[in-house]
């Protein structure tokens, strides 16, 4: 299994950020970032995002945890899968079980934003006695399509623009990968994307969304959607009757993208779980208030992490 560890020094009195990559069980090179000591937190972003995502959170806990970041299959620092059927969301289970094994952490604290749940939901299933306890927010357990962004647009509108979206890839790839990266690129996107509840521009810094942007522009179109039938095709819902750990479900009341009934309905199924309902929180909940979302899930961490 090919390993490299590179030591970055961090200014100001910063934690130094610690890089690296592993071999995953196909072969692909899986990127990781680690930063603090102590007990460990892996961080899970959604669909097409990237670390920045966890941005407030690897500040606040990596000085008192080992928190690590990494990035999906087909997605910025990692590679891609020469096999793309390997484009699955068992795949990114698989991954953060060799991510684990890499690192030789037994044991850890996952937290998912968005498509994250999903993708923890199928690592719980397959490895639980590596998860010591979970932390959701904004996310779902199934399709999350029914609801999404409100009256703005129904789910079947969704569905039928995603599969023309697949098929004028299929006939003109670069034309649609060009037009992907214009409209997300495009000014008005920020704008449209706060409409729709993906993020509250009144809470969240512009730079942030604007590296999201850039992020999701960089993407490869067909890595997106392929992950992207998968999250339609999970369903999760069996899962959450077998979590057996201390769970933290975190929702933001202006989150149209995924709205407060898939977080509850997350935590009706889940016995003993805990639901956080933030007042003004977007679908990035963790980047509108930060501080507030950090002091709860520390809350949660002292009461479960070491019990």
């Amino acid at each position: 299994m090919l390993r490299r560890l590179k030591v970055v020094s961090m200014a100001n009195g910063e934690i130094s950020k610690r890089t690296g990559t592993f071999e995953s069980f196909d072969g692909t090179q899986i990127y990781f970032e680690e930063r603090g000591a102590g007990r460990p937190i892996v961080l899970c972003y959604g669909i097409a995002c990237l670390m920045n995502h966890w941005i407030h959170q690897v500040r606040y806990f990596s000085q008192n945890y080992r928190v690590i970041t990494f990035d999906y299959r087909g997605h910025h620092g990692s590679g891609t899968p020469l096999d793309r059927s390997n484009l699955t969301v068992d795949a990114l289970a698989r991954d953060i079980k060799g991510l684990l094994d890499h690192l030789e952490i037994p044991q850890a604290s996952f937290w998912g934003h968005s498509y994250g749940v999903q993708v923890l939901l199928r690592y719980y299933d397959l490895y639980p006695a590596t998860v010591k306890n979970l932390v959701f927010i904004n996310g779902f357990a199934s399709n999350p399509i029914r609801g999404m962004f409100g009256a703005l647009m129904g789910s079947e509108t969704i569905v039928k623009f995603f599969r023309a979206f697949q098929s004028g890839y299929r006939y003109a790839p670069e034309v649609i990968s060009g037009a992907w990266r214009a409209a997300v690129l495009n000014p008005l996107s920020i704008p449209l994307s706060a409409l729709a509840g993906g993020f509250n521009l009144s809470l969240t810094r512009i730079k942030d969304i604007e590296v999201y942007a850039r992020g999701v522009a960089a993407l490869d179109v067909e890595v997106f959607m392929m992950l992207f039938e998968q999250m339609m095709d999970y369903d999760g819902t069996a899962v959450l009757e077998k979590i057996k750990v201390p769970t933290l479900i975190v929702s933001g009341t202006k989150d149209g993208v995924t709205p407060a009934s898939h977080q509850l309905a997350m935590q009706m199924k889940i016995k003993g779980s805990e639901l956080l309902r933030v007042p003004y929180g977007s679908h990035c909940t963790q980047l509108d208030l930060p501080e507030f979302v950090n002091l709860r899930v520390e809350k949660f961490l002292n009461q479960h992490l070491y019990s």
